[in-house]
């Protein structure tokens, strides 16, 4: 064992126990230390047992350059699982592994306190060895090339399931009982024989909705009533569903938890003895984490600071909230533990992105006019309805699946819940021949474009649009 692991093994039981102190509840933690490749790797692919496929070989492509650039660079990877895996960088400073140690302990803490987690699977990582395994199986059976393509389809639409923690269940139809009507007894077939049918009028039943109700889940509902899929693809579809599932409350979070870890590290290296030499280092590498962007969101910094303005403001109530709303002064360490364990990004911004902490933070609405971008809107609570709804499904458009059963010729009518952001037309063009070639039949999708409301159709031939 070389001198630089004993350090970092000391300084991992250190930060550790610094960190039970401040009261972090984290998973058992397994820290291994990986070469650019093998981080960039599991980067790339979001898991290191994920299956293949040639998009996570571009994203590795991607990402690899861009460190051998200088470009960027990932320090570290933490996987939501029990025990949490977390990767190193091999070649990283000890005080750069100090900072890393500390942010993935308040990660996993975050991954086993935050409801969004609270459903996800923490075995993920051998579930999706498995997956991948029974896919390699299909490729050797059913061709590469032809498991590749479905997979191209597939993957097209993996983030429109439905992440709900609660499903509403179906309500049963109740049997009414009729007036006047005697106990039935084993004979009563008998009483029926010399009574003559009466003659109803025909009626034609109504046609159900189908689905009864739209359907977020568009990926459950094409694997559950597509005419065309054989067994193995809708295995393939279950696969990625779960996997999609799993990955859903990092996407819901993502502000939440990048501020929960900042917020910890810093607090816990500034428990710890540093030398003269680490406490610079600390604070270049601290300040390059938390660096605001002038033209996008970083999640270290927003977060970070609501949860510091949350901490503030319980610790300090002004008379009027106390008066008002009976909080106590010192309960701003136990409000941001809350605030940890109930929240998801768009309650955490709507409820705690104040007027003062948008203004301190300089925060703007800015759009593109002509050839040039400019600021649009400064007022705090159009920058924070703008956060909001950048964050809703994820970040992702809201369609759901309207009628799997269009002009009762088995068509698929989707519509886009339209609030403000227009889709992308190009990609909305091309993703369509994709859910064809899963539904086998027409596909529609209902958008609003310009202020009207217009229908993208795909028949297997050609997209078309119409407004309606």
């Amino acid at each position: 064992m070389t001198e630089e692991i004993r350090q970092l093994e000391k300084a991992i039981e250190e930060i550790t126990g610094i960190a039970r102190k401040f009261q972090l509840d984290f998973f058992p933690m397994r820290f291994e230390i990986c070469p650019a490749d093998i981080i960039y790797t599991f980067g790339a692919y979001g898991m290191p047992t994920r299956f293949s496929h040639w998009s996570f070989g571009k994203a590795f492509h991607r990402m690899k350059m861009e460190y051998d650039l200088g470009l960027n660079k990932i320090y570290e990877l933490v996987i939501n699982s029990n025990p949490c895996y977390a990767f190193l960088l091999k070649g990283n400073s000890l005080i750069q592994n100090k900072l890393v140690v500390a942010h993935v302990l308040a990660h996993s803490d975050f991954f086993k306190n935050n409801v969004r987690f609270s459903n996800t699977s923490r075995d993920m990582v051998e579930t999706m060895a498995a997956s991948a395994e029974r896919i390699r199986f299909y490729e050797m059976k059913y061709g590469k090339e032809r498991v590749e393509e479905f997979l191209d389809h597939a993957l097209s639409i993996q983030e429109h399931i439905d992440p709900s923690l609660i499903k509403p269940r179906r309500k049963a139809e109740q049997k009414r009982e009729q007036p006047g009507r005697r106990m039935k007894t084993p004979y009563d077939d008998l009483w029926s024989l010399d009574v003559e049918p009466e003659k109803k009028e025909e009626e034609k039943p109504a046609r159900k909705r189908f689905p009864e109700t739209p359907e977020k889940d568009l990926l459950l509902f094409i694997m559950q009533h597509s005419r065309i899929l054989e067994d193995w693809q809708q295995d393939i579809l279950s696969i990625l569903r779960n996997e999609m599932l799993y990955f859903w409350p990092q996407l819901e979070t993502k502000i939440m938890n990048e501020g929960w870890a900042s917020y910890w590290h810093i607090r816990i290296l500034r428990e710890m003895d540093l030398t003269e030499e680490e406490t610079i280092e600390f604070a270049k590498l601290n300040a390059a984490v938390i660096q605001p962007s002038a033209t996008s969101i970083n999640p270290y910094y927003l977060g970070l600071k609501i949860f510091e303005d949350i901490e503030r403001r319980w610790d300090h109530p002004t008379k009027e909230e106390r008066e008002k709303y009976g909080r106590l002064p010192g309960k701003g360490r136990e409000k941001i533990f809350e605030v940890r364990e109930l929240e998801s990004d768009i309650s955490f911004l709507r409820n705690y992105l104040t007027k003062d902490l948008v203004e301190e933070l300089d925060l703007y609405v800015f759009e593109r006019t002509g050839d040039a971008w400019t600021v649009t809107d400064k007022d705090w609570r159009r920058v924070r309805d703008q956060l909001v709804a950048s964050r809703v499904n994820g970040g992702h458009p809201y369609i759901v699946v309207k009628d799997g059963d269009h002009l009762r010729n088995g068509e698929l009518y989707l519509e886009h819940r339209y609030e403000g952001i227009e889709l992308d037309l190009k990609y909305l063009e091309k993703t369509l021949p994709h859910v064809y070639a899963l539904w086998g039949r027409p596909v529609h999708l209902e958008t609003v474009v310009e202020d009207r409301p217009v229908v993208f159709s795909y028949n297997g031939k050609k997209c078309t649009r119409r407004f309606l």
